[in-house]
C-alpha cells in the first residue's frame, strides 16, 4: 500500500475527489477479477475498455494489464464526507486483505477451448451410448430406439442453447443454480443446485457400479455355438474377483484425477478422449447391410410372465409408443452431461474469443447426436432386438459386455477380438465419464460454498473449509466431499448390482431433468429481461444486451421457442418417466427412485422460503434479482464467424490465404 497524490490520465468522472492512496494486486486474468467484483459486489473499471460497475461507497477498483501477462488492479479511495487520510488508507488496506483472501477462494480459468469440448464430450458418452443403446433397441426395436434418440437429441439441442447463451453473457460460477436464482427464485435456485450436484455425485457411483459389472465378461457357450462363433467361450478370467476390488481402483484413479491441476486435467481429458473418438469408428467394418430386423418392437414387457401371474404384456400401437417414451428415457439419460460446457465457464481462458460457446455448444450436439444414432442404426442392423442377450425384462438395470449391442454385433459377425476390445474400452470410457462426473459434481458444490445465503447458520464452517482452492486454482475439500459419495458403488457387492445400479442411474435422470425445466424457464425470464435492457436508453451498456448486435456473444433463431419445448418436454419426463411402477403390480421401490427427486427439490426450495420468509407459505415471496450487471456483460470482439467457412479470395479458390481459411475452418469444427 502506497500514497499517490497523481490520478491516471483517464480519470473516470465519478472519481473527481483527490485520490488518497492505492494498492496493486495480480491477478492471473481477468475473468477471475469479474469472478470476485461480481461476488463481493463490488466495482471493476477496465482502462482497456470494459464496462463500469456501479462505484463502491469508499473504494474504486481498476483493472489494468500487468507487465506479466495477467492483470493488475488499483484500489483508488476518494475522499468521503470528512474522511481522513488516516482513515482512507485503513479502508483500503481493509479492502486489499480481503481481495487477497477471496483469490484463494476462487478457480484458475486455465482451460482452452478444445479442453472444455472434449470434457463435454467424455461426460456424455460414458457407458450409456454402448450399454443403453442396446437397452433401447430391445425396449422400442431398432427403428423406434433411433427416433427416441433423435427426440433426446432435440431436448438436448433445446436445454443446452438456453444455458449457453445465458453463461455466454454472463460466465458466472455454478451457472446452473445461478440463473435461477437470478430470474425466477432465489430459493429455486439453492435448491437446483443442491439437486444438480447431488445428482452429479450419484453419477460418479453409476460410472463406477458399470465399470464393476464389465469385468463379469462372459458369454454362454450355448450362445457362442447357435451363431456361429468360431472360439468355444469367450469371456475375461476377472469374473470371479469381488466387485469390491474394481470399485476401490476405480475409485482411486478418478479421485487422483482430479487433484490435478485444472489446465494439466484439461490436456489430459483432451488426450484421452481424443484417443477414444479415434477407435470408435474401428468396428465399422463388420457393420454389415443384413436384412433389417424389423423397425419396432411387437409388443412391451412391462411385467414378466410367472407362475403366479400371467405378467403384463401391452401390444399394438399403444404399445409402441409406450416402448418408444421408455426409449427415449433411457437416451435422456445416455446424454446427461452436456452442461459441462457452462459448469467449466469460470475455468475458461478462451470465453472472449468470438463464438466460443456458441461453437461448443453446436459441436457437441451434433457429434454426440450423429454418435448415437448412427451407432444405433449400425448395431440394429446386425443384432435382433429379441436377442437373448439384450433380453432384459428389468429395465431398470445395466449389465456387462455381453449385452453391449456392438460386443454382440462382433460376435455375430464371427470377428475375434474385437469382443474384448470393446469391453475393455467401454471400461476406459465410463471411467472417463466418471472422472468428468466428479469435476462437474466439485464445482458445483464449490460455487455452492461460495454463496453463504445457501447454507445454513451451523454449516458456515464447514462452508468456509469448502470455499478453499489450492495455489493451482484446485478446490480439494469439494473434490472430496463429492468423491465420497461415490462410495455407493460399493453397492456392486450386492446379490443384484444390476438393478441397483439402474436405479441409480433413473434417480440421477429424475433430478438431471429437474435442473433442466428450470434452466429452460430462468432463459425465458432471461430473455424478456435483456429484451427490455436492449430498449432501456438510461443504461449506457444497453447494447450489450441486445441480441441482434454483432459483439453479442451468443444468439441463435428460434431460440425462445426452443425454451418452451425443452420446458414442456422435460416436465412431461418428469412426470411420465416411470409409469410403469403404476402397472399391477404397483412397484414401491421404481416409484420412490423415479419420483423421490421432485419431492426433495420442492422441499429445499420451501426450506429457503421458511429460513427468509418464515413458516407462513401466505408470507413467502418471490425473490429474482434479475441482475444483469454483475459480471458485466461479456462482449466478444466483432469478426469473422469462426464456424463459418469465407474464403478470403472467392474469385480464385486454389490460393494460399483460401487453404489456410479452409484449415483453419476444419480445426474450428474438429477441435
Amino acid at each position: 500500500m502506497t500514497n499517490n497524490k497523481e490520478v491516471p490520465p483517464s480519470k473516470p468522472g465519478w472519481l473527481r475527489d483527490q485520490v488518497l492512496a492505492h494498492a496493486k494486486i495480480l491477478f492471473p486474468n481477468r475473468q477471475t477479477l469479474e469472478l470476485i467484483t461480481a461476488r463481493e459486489h463490488m466495482p471493476c473499471m477496465a482502462y482497456d475498455g470494459s464496462s463500469l460497475f456501479d462505484h463502491y461507497h469508499y473504494a474504486h477498483i481498476v483493472c489494468l494489464k500487468g507487465e506479466t501477462g495477467g492483470f493488475e488492479i488499483l484500489l483508488y479511495g476518494p475522499h468521503v464526507l470528512g474522511s481522513t487520510e488516516d482513515a482512507m488508507e485503513g479502508l483500503l488496506r481493509a479492502t486489499e486483505d480481503k481481495l487477497h483472501e477471496i483469490v484463494k477462494d476462487v478457480t484458475s480459468a486455465d482451460l482452452k477451448e478444445r479442453h472444455v469440448n472434449m470434457m463435454a464430450f467424455s461426460a456424455c458418452i460414458g457407458f450409456g451410448l454402448f450399454l443403453q443403446s442396446g437397452k433401447a433397441v430391445y425396449i422400442a426395436g431398432p427403428g423406434l430406439a433411433i427416433v427416441a434418440f433423435v427426440l433426446a437429441s432435440t431436448v438436448m439441442w433445446s436445454v443446452i442453447g438456453c444455458l449457453g447463451e445465458m453463461t455466454a453473457l454472463f460466465p458466472v460460477q455454478g451457472p446452473l443454480f445461478e440463473f435461477p436464482g437470478r430470474f425466477i427464485d432465489e430459493a429455486v435456485g439453492y435448491a437446483t443446485g443442491w439437486i444438480a450436484w447431488f445428482a452429479w455425485t450419484v453419477v460418479i457411483s453409476a460410472e463406477v457400479l458399470a465399470v464393476t459389472q464389465l469385468w463379469k465378461f462372459r458369454f454362454d457357450e450355448k450362445y457362442l455355438q447357435d451363431v456361429g462363433y468360431p472360439d468355444k467361450s469367450l469371456g475375461w478370467s476377472t469374473e470371479g474377483y469381488s466387485p469390491a476390488v474394481w470399485v476401490f481402483i476405480f475409485l482411486m484413479l478418478i479421485g487422483f484425477t482430479n487433484l490435478l491441476p485444472v489446465r494439466h486435467y484439461g490436456e489430459l481429458e483432451f488426450n484421452v478422449v481424443l484417443s477414444a473418438m479415434q477407435r470408435v469408428p474401428h468396428g465399422n467394418h463388420f457393420w454389415t447391410w443384413n436384412k433389417p430386423y424389423g423397425f419396432a418392437t411387437e409388443s412391451l414387457v412391462v411385467h414378466a410372465p410367472s407362475a403366479n401371474s400371467p405378467g403384463t404384456i401391452i401390444t399394438g400401437p399403444e404399445g409402441q409408443f409406450l416402448a418408444l417414451w421408455t426409449a427415449l428415457t433411457t437416451g435422456v439419460f445416455s446424454f446427461i452431461g452436456f452442461e459441462t460446457i457452462a459448469i467449466t465457464a469460470a475455468e475458461n481462458k478462451d470465453l472472449e474469443k468470438h463464438e466460443t460457446i456458441k461453437l461448443a455448444t453446436k459441436k457437441l450436439t451434433i457429434r454426440i447426436s450423429l454418435l448415437y444414432t448412427l451407432c444405433t442404426f449400425a448395431g440394429g442392423l446386425n443384432v435382433p432386438y429379441t436377442d437373448i442377450n439384450l433380453y432384459n425384462i428389468d429395465i431398470n438395470s445395466v449389465r456387462a459386455g455381453e449385452n453391449s449391442i456392438y460386443v454382440l454385433a462382433a460376435v455375430r459377425n464371427h470377428l475375434r477380438g474385437w469382443p474384448n476390445f470393446f469391453n475393455g474400452f467401454f471400461i476406459f470410457s465410463a471411467t472417463t465419464s466418471g472422472i468428468n462426473a466428479l469435476y462437474n459434481s466439485s464445482r458445483l458444490l464449490h460455487a455452492l460454498a461460495s454463496i453463504p445465503e445457501a447454507w445454513p447458520l451451523w454449516a458456515q464452517s464447514w462452508r468456509r473449509r469448502l470455499e478453499r482452492t489450492t495455489s493451482r486454482g484446485v478446490p480439494l475439500a469439494t473434490v472430496t466431499v463429492s468423491w465420497l459419495f461415490g462410495l455407493l458403488a460399493f453397492l456392486a457387492v450386492k446379490e443384484f448390482p444390476s438393478v441397483v445400479l439402474g436405479r441409480i442411474t433413473n434417480n440421477a435422470v429424475v433430478s438431471e431433468l429437474i435442473v433442466y425445466t428450470v434452466i429452460c424457464l430462468s432463459y425465458i425470464q432471461f430473455y424478456h429481461r435483456i429484451k427490455v435492457a436492449a430498449e432501456d436508453h438510461t443504461l449506457e451498456n444497453r447494447s450489450a444486451f441486445n441480441r441482434d448486435d454483432k459483439q453479442y456473444p451468443y444468439r441463435t433463431h428460434g431460440q425462445l421457442f426452443r425454451a418452451y419445448y425443452g420446458f414442456v418436454f422435460c416436465t412431461l419426463l418428469i412426470l411420465f418417466n416411470s409409469w410403469r411402477s403404476f402397472v399391477t403390480p404397483f412397484s414401491k421401490p421404481d416409484f420412490v427412485v423415479s419420483y423421490i427427486g421432485i419431492v426433495a427439490f420442492f422441499a429445499l426450495t420451501a426450506a429457503y422460503h421458511v429460513k427468509s420468509d418464515g413458516w407462513n407459505p401466505l408470507k413467502w415471496r418471490r425473490n429474482a434479482s434479475m441482475q444483469i450487471q454483475r459480471p458485466p456483460p461479456k462482449v466478444v470482439v466483432p469478426g469473422r464467424r469462426r464456424g463459418a467457412l469465407e474464403l478470403p479470395n472467392p474469385k480464385v479458390t486454389w490460393t494460399e490465404e483460401n487453404v489456410k481459411a479452409f484449415v483453419n475452418w476444419i480445426w474450428v469444427w474438429l477441435k
